[in-house]
Parts: structure tokens; sequence; C-alpha cells
């Protein structure tokens, strides 16, 4: 039996006054998805422990069946995994994200920096490094802008704060807890502002990355293998090392897919293909994120996130789906995000996230009142965990 997890990251929302009062999950042109829906089984899943902050580290964690509050130290570590990064035993991992602060730097306008491109946004980290590195402190570029710090002397205690939870908020109040990450970032909007290629950005109309963002920390950490865990071979599919850094510590492969970049234009039909080869290959088992609903919420694009959720359909799912149909033996198929994001507060939400469960081999009656919404907690089926929903998933593997 093949096992296929699709994954829209931050798909599910809120009703929206401008959609008729609709989600963008109700509004979007998913005709391929709804028309599976009719056949599964459809309910909502607790991704988000009680306690533990929205973040993806978490609820991806929670949809492949691990326990977050049992393995999770933090999310850099992962992204370090991804990265081929090693952090040591006395080291902490911290993502740092390229942003854009406002001119006088107490107000964040971006925590993207514009999307800004992989290219550019090496150029920062190297100079970054180069002006703010060094006694044990190590930048490193990631892909666009979510890079890493990883440093020594940083307590356990440290506090941080997401920069998309934060967005045209006054940066004042919400800076790391540690005096000597403080003055890092503070230090890297002087240096960054002027950066010749932050000037050349602003002229081309792009978004500067003016200052570096901490958040995210943790210590090294690792997972139980996912095989041994479900009995299924796996390969994660993803543009975001987050998620190839959990991918690898569960074991799976994690191939870059050329052109897959976390944003409304990736390489969706790329991610497909790769799924398909993964099946091929002799792999079981394909997580499929997709980053870009994600982003889009997080931008406040709502007609940005009714497009991806349209691509995921047609450019991702259809292709996989019709592969899986003709692939000669029975598959199982789970579409659900890992948590909702909202595109009115443009951050995570902890609320129960929706999913489709599709088996091959069980005769489901067609039911026409069946789509991928919020609304699918309508049926009464409910998992108070991502553990016990991926239990339910594989059970036959």
């Amino acid at each position: 039996m093949k096992f296929f997890i699709l994954v829209p990251d931050g798909c599910g929302d809120w009703k929206i006054p401008a959609l008729g009062n609709k989600t963008p999950l109700e509004a979007a042109k998913i005709p391929n998805i709804n028309a599976l829906a009719k056949f599964c089984e459809v309910g909502l899943v607790k991704t988000v422990p009680d306690g533990m902050e929205p973040g993806s580290d978490v609820a991806n964690l929670a949809v492949l069946g691990y326990d977050p509050a049992a393995c999770l130290t933090g999310r850099a570590p992962l992204e370090a995994a991804a990265m081929g990064v090693t952090v040591a035993g006395d080291e902490l991992a911290i993502r740092t994200n390229l942003v854009t602060l406002s001119d006088d730097g107490k107000i964040i306008i971006d925590h993207s920096a514009g999307e800004i491109e992989n290219e550019d946004a090496e150029i920062f980290m190297k100079f970054v490094q180069e002006k703010l590195g060094g006694d044990g402190t190590r930048f490193y570029p990631g892909v666009s802008y979510r890079c890493l710090l990883v440093a020594k002397n940083i307590g356990d205690d440290l506090k941080t704060t997401p920069p998309h939870d934060i967005l045209e908020k006054e940066i004042a109040q919400y800076l790391p807890s540690d005096e000597k990450l403080r003055k890092i970032q503070r230090e890297s909007f002087e240096w960054l502002k002027n950066h010749p290629l932050n000037i050349e950005r602003k002229k081309s109309g792009k978004a500067p990355a003016n200052s570096i963002w901490f958040w995210g920390q943790g210590r090294k950490m690792s997972l139980d293998n996912h095989e041994k865990k479900f009995g299924v071979k796996g390969t994660m599919i993803t543009a975001v090392n987050l998620l190839k850094g959990i991918g690898g510590c569960a074991g799976f492969d994690c191939p870059s897919v050329p052109g897959a970049t976390g944003t409304l234009h990736t390489n969706y039909e790329g991610k497909a293909q790769y799924a398909i080869d993964a099946f091929e290959s002799g792999k079981n088992f394909v997580f499929l994120h997709v980053e870009a609903p994600d982003e889009c919420s997080h931008s406040g694009d709502l007609d940005g996130k009714l497009l991806s959720l349209e691509y995921i359909d047609r450019r991702v799912f259809k292709t996989v789906r019709e592969y899986l149909q003709n692939c000669g033996e029975p598959y199982r198929i789970l579409i659900v995000p890992d948590h909702r994001t909202p595109v009115e507060t443009r951050t995570h939400s902890a609320e129960p996230v929706p999913f489709i469960l599709f088996d091959s081999e069980k005769n489901t009656p067609a039911d026409e009142a069946k789509v991928f919404s919020e609304d699918c907690g309508a049926s009464g089926m409910f998992f108070d965990s991502g553990p016990s929903l991926a239990e339910h998933f594989f059970r036959r593997a």
C-alpha cells in the first residue's frame, strides 16, 4: 500500500466578509480535492498541543505522528540539520530572519524582506558574519529569508518572538531577552540599512533586508525513526529547511526540487513529479509540503492564498492522484494543513484544522456535502492530537 500526505501549509482560515463570509478553502476553486472529499473520512484534528505555540515545527511533527511536547527543542536545530550545520551540545541554534524594518528601525514591516532571493540573502549573511560573527557566533544563509545563527553562551531561558507575529508593530518590547543577541540585532540594522545592495533593492522597488531577527531557538535534537514507528519508507518533499530537518531526523529521503521556493511561485509540477518518482523508486510514503498558502497569509495576500490553493489542487494533487489511481496497488491519501494561518491576523492559530482521508480499499458511499474545508468538523470526527490521526492513517502499513 502507498501512503500520501499533502500538507498545504497554513491553508486553514476564518470566514472572510470579502469572500461572502466564506473561508479561502470554501471560496477557492479546488475541484480535484473536493471530488475526492466526497468519498473520504472528513473531520478535524488538533495539531497543536495545549500550551505550545502554533508553529510549523510543532504542527508538522504532530501530523507525522510525533508528540512535539516530548521531542521538540526548537525549530532552528531542525533547520540546522537540513543545512548540514553541526550544533554542538553547548551551542544554541537560532532561526535568523532577514527582515524589513521601518527607516527608523522601530517597526517591523516585512518578516521576509520581500521574500528575498537566495543570492541576495547569501550576500547579506556573509556580510553579517563578517561584521557581527566570530568568537563562537556563526551565521549561515538558508533558503530566502530563512537563515541561521549558531552561538555559545546563550541560556535555555532565552525568550524570542516570531517576526510574523508582530508585523506593523513597534519592536522594542519584542527584542530577544538576551543582551548579547539584542546588541547583535540592533547593530545589524546599523550595518545593513546602508548596504549597497539594499540601496539597489530600494531603487528597484524591492523591500530592503535591513535587519536580522532572532527566534525559534533550540538545542540539538533527534527523532525516533519513522519507518520503525509506522512501518513505511518515507520521502519528504518541501522547499523549507525546517521540514527537511524534520524529515532528515525521521530518516526520510529529502530531495531538493529545482525551483521549489516556498513561495506562491514555487515549482508545483516539480514537486508532484518528485512525489511520483519517490513512489516509483520503491518508497511507499510521501509527505509533500507546500508553503505557499502560509506565506500568502503572513503577507495578508488573500488573492495569493486563493491562487495557491488552486495551484495545489490543479498542479500538484491532480497529478499525484492520477498516478496513484493507476499504480496498480491500494493507496491512502491524507490532506491536512499543519495549522491555520488566518489572513486577517497574518499569523498562526492553534485551532483544530480540517482533514480528509481517502482509502482506496474502503468502499465509502459518495456524499455530495463533503468538501475540504473548516466545516469538516460537522462530521463529528475529531482527533485530539496529530499522533492519533497518524496512527489511524498508517494503521495498515
